[in-house]
Parts: structure tokens; sequence; C-alpha cells
């Protein structure tokens, strides 16, 4: 393990630590998720000796091996990437949290897997409609049906602050949002927001998950 690693580490939960003291907030409403894409399993090894429990990925050909690797750990994986249809049984191989979940299809092909999975719903937050994430208008009845598979456990919702918005503002949307998902799903209570560059307003604004990589994983590996 590298001092580095674990100085990047320190400094990222001392300050969430603080953002939550902030926010008048107890340090442990707030999971935070170490996102370790293009990183290999040795680090993932290293995080856990730190006392890292929760790590993510966003691409299932780069997790799928790395969790094979590492099944003697007591990790929970996160998918944090857009996840398509036909991946889903093969994802649910090794994770238990889905934080993209953005169309019927998906939540369709998730709920065959007859696996409990936890899911949080991507919100939209730009006028892009390229970019994951369903709009707003269609977030409801997306809940909805998640709600009708007993096997998937509807968590929250997720969202990126969009380029060129103030974070805080983002999310806020995002917060009002998710009091919108509990009309229909009043124990979905879980926001999936903020970054390594964001997490302190993501934190304000009421989010439990935090998606956090290089500022605690450095830079991505330099190929050969």
């Amino acid at each position: 393990m590298t001092t580095e690693l674990a100085e990047r580490y320190a400094r990222v939960e001392s300050a969430v630590a603080e953002a939550c003291r902030v926010a008048s907030r107890p340090r442990g409403d707030v999971t935070l998720i170490v996102v370790t894409k293009f990183h290999p399993a040795s680090l993932i090894r290293d995080l856990a000796a730190l006392g890292v429990r929760d790590v993510g990925e966003n691409r299932h050909q780069d997790a799928a091996p790395k969790a094979a690797l590492l099944t003697d750990l007591p990790l929970t994986w996160h998918f944090v990437g857009q996840l398509q249809s036909n991946k889903a049984r093969a994802v649910a191989e090794y994770a238990r949290v889905i934080h993209s979940v953005d169309r019927d299809s998906l939540v369709t092909a998730l709920a065959r897997v007859e696996r409990p999975l936890d899911v949080f719903l991507e919100v939209n937050l730009t006028d892009d409609p390229g970019r994951g994430g369903v709009e707003p208008s269609g977030l409801v009845a997306l809940a909805e049906r998640v709600l009708e598979h007993p096997s998937l456990t509807l968590r929250g919702v997720m969202a990126v602050a969009p380029v060129g918005e103030q974070p805080r503002a983002a999310f806020a949307r995002v917060r009002e949002l998710s009091n919108l998902v509990r009309t229909v799903a009043p124990t979905a209570t879980d926001i999936s927001a903020g970054m390594s560059g964001d997490f302190a307003e993501a934190i304000a604004e009421g989010a439990t998950h935090l998606r956090i990589g290089a500022a605690i994983t450095g830079n991505r590996p330099v190929g050969p």
C-alpha cells in the first residue's frame, strides 16, 4: 500500500466529516463509495485494508474480473455507470447496488435476475436527451415500475451535477426530485450525488451516497 493512497483517503474522510458537521448531519448518514475504475484489483485490496467497504465501477468488462479476484473481501460493489439491459444479469453477479437505472427495459432486465438488488433512479439534469438518466418528468412513472418488482429495492435517486451549473443548485434540484419520488415510494430516501469536486455541496443538499474516485485513487494508471 502506498503512503499517498492512505493520505488521500484520510484527507477525503476528513473533508466528508467536516461537510457533515457544517450541514449538521451525522457522519454515519453518508456512505463513501470509492470509484475504482481504471485501477487494478490490488488497489482495491489496499483500500479494503484502510477500511473501505463500498467500491464503485462503471464498466462491466473491467469490474467483473476485479470482483472475481476479491471475493475474500467484505466489499459491497456498486455499479455506477450506464448499464445495457443485456448486461444486467452479468453485473448482478457481483454488484448489489445499481445507481444508473433510467428506463423501463432496464428495470425489467434487473427484475429477471430474481436476486435482491438495491437500485437508484438516475435523473438527467441536462437538456441533452443523449445523456444517461431519465427525464424528471418520467421519474415517478419509473419509480412505480421498480415498485412492481419485489426483488428490487428502490433506494432513491442518483444524479451528476451538469457542467456549467453551480453544484449546490443542481443538488438542490436533486433533493426536490427525491421528495417527488417519495410521494410514491416513502422509503426511497437515499440520494446518490457528489463526486471528487463537489461532494461538500452534495452533502449540504442531503446526499447519502458519495461517488468519489480520483481524490482518493489518484490519477488513472498510465498504460504500457
